[in-house]
């Protein structure tokens, strides 16, 4: 069982990236994916979520407007596109699967994550 976090890089500010969230060894479509991410000496921030029912999204209130959440399950990847983005976005940033629709991203329990990507590095710089 494996989520892999790829498409991080360097990036001038005004950029865009996207980041994909690669499941295996378990049913993608059954499991709600989100993306946090941790900058150094900073808590874990919430990013996005999509859940998996209904493809619902959520978006914390930093990334509101400039980051977009997708899914393709027959390719069993989540995508985040990243757009407009600035030096406060740089950080590492994991993707997580949770079977409880994005109920644990939205109460902010990290714990209630099932699996855990190894996470990708953004750096927004000039």
């Amino acid at each position: 069982v494996q989520l892999q976090a790829s498409g991080g890089g360097l990036v001038q500010p005004g950029g865009s990236l996207r980041l994909s969230c690669a499941a295996s060894g378990f049913t993608l479509d059954y499991y709600a994916i989100a993306w946090f991410r941790q900058a150094p000496g900073k808590e874990r921030e919430r990013v996005s979520c999509v859940s998996s029912s209904d493809g619902r999204t959520y978006y914390g209130d930093s990334v509101k407007g400039r980051f977009a959440i997708s899914r393709d399950n027959a390719k069993a990847t989540v995508y985040l596109q990243m757009n407009s983005l600035k030096p406060e976005d740089t950080a590492v940033y994991y993707c997580a699967a949770e079977s409880n629709g994005c109920t644990f991203y939205i109460g902010n329990y990290y714990n209630g994550f099932q699996y855990w990507g190894q996470g990708t590095q953004v750096t927004v710089s000039s």
